[in-house]
C-alpha cells in the first residue's frame, strides 16, 4: 500500500536510564509470545505518560527490526502531532472511520526506519461510536498482516469506555501507571475493565518514578524519572486524582 511521509521529532529523553528501561519494557513484549502481536497502552487517568511510553515502546521496536504500526486511537484528546512537531497536515483514524478517507490516506511512513503511524484525526463528537465501527476491525486485520507489531495509544479509561473497545481488538494490554499517582482502588476498576473484555493484561509500566526520593532505584543514577516496567502491582499512594476517588469526577 502506498504510504505518505511525515517526519517526527522525539522528544524521548536521552538519558541511558530511560532507555534502558524501555528496552526492558520491548524484551518483555516479545516475551509474551510471537501471537502477541497488537498492544493497546492505557491508563487510569491523563497525563500518568502513556503517549510516551507507548511512543518510546514502537521506536525501540524498529530499532530490532521489528516492522511497527502505531495508531493514535486517543481521538478526544491527542496529542501525537503536536508533542511530535509534525507540520504537515495530516489525515487520521476519524477521516477513515467516518468514511472520509481511505487507508491509504490515513497510512504515513515516517523518518524512523520501518516505522508507520497513522494519527488520531480531528475530534469527535462521537468516539465511542467510531471505535464500534467494523472499519475499525478491517484496519487491525490489516494491521496483523503487514507489521510485526501494532502499538495502539489509547484514552485514559476511569472514566472513559474507549479504551475497553479498543481492547476487544487487542492481544494485550499494558496499564501505565503514574508512580504515587494513581489510587488501588482506581486502577483496580481500570483492570476489572480490561478483563472484561477479555484482553491479556500483559504487565504494568511504573512511570515517573522518582529516583531521588526512592532508595530503590537511586542505584540506577541521577535521571529523575523514568518507566519501569513489571508485573501488575499494588500501588497504595496517591494524590493527583484523590478528588475522584472521594466522588468528585470532574478531573478530564
Amino acid at each position: 500500500m502506498q504510504r505518505q511521509m511525515v517526519t517526527l521529532k522525539s522528544e524521548n529523553p536521552d538519558d541511558y536510564n530511560y532507555n534502558e528501561a524501555i528496552k526492558t519494557l520491548r524484551t518483555n513484549l516479545q516475551f509474551c509470545g510471537n501471537n502477541i502481536r497488537s498492544v493497546m497502552f492505557t491508563s487510569a487517568m491523563p497525563d500518568e505518560g502513556k503517549s510516551n511510553v507507548s511512543f518510546a515502546a514502537a521506536q525501540s521496536l524498529v530499532q530490532i527490526g521489528k516492522r511497527t504500526l502505531m495508531i493514535d486511537c486517543d481521538i478526544r484528546k491527542s496529542i501525537l502531532v503536536t508533542r511530535y512537531h509534525v507540520q504537515d497536515e495530516v489525515n487520521g483514524l476519524t477521516h477513515y472511520l467516518t468514511g472520509q478517507k481511505a487507508l491509504s490516506d490515513v497510512l504515513y511512513g515516517t523518518n524512523v526506519e520501518n516505522m508507520d503511524v497513522i494519527f488520531a484525526g480531528p475530534y469527535s463528537p462521537k468516539p465511542t461510536e467510531l471505535l464500534e465501527e467494523n472499519l475499525f476491525g478491517e484496519l487491525m486485520i490489516y494491521a496483523r498482516q503487514n507489521y510485526d507489531y501494532v502499538i495502539i495509544d489509547t484514552p485514559p479509561m476511569a472514566n472513559l469506555i474507549d479504551g475497553a473497545i479498543v481492547a476487544r481488538q487487542c492481544d494485550g494490554a499494558v496499564m501505565v501507571i503514574e508512580s504515587g499517582a494513581i489510587s488501588y482502588r482506581l486502577e483496580q476498576r481500570v483492570k476489572e475493565q480490561l478483563e472484561r473484555t477479555g484482553c491479556r493484561i500483559l504487565g504494568v509500566v511504573l512511570n515517573k518514578v522518582d529516583i531521588y526520593h526512592d532508595a530503590y532505584y537511586d542505584r540506577y543514577g541521577k535521571y529523575g524519572k523514568y518507566a519501569k516496567y513489571g508485573k501488575y502491582g499494588k500501588y497504595e499512594k496517591y494524590s493527583r486524582y484523590d478528588r475522584y476517588e472521594r466522588g468528585d469526577k470532574t478531573q478530564s
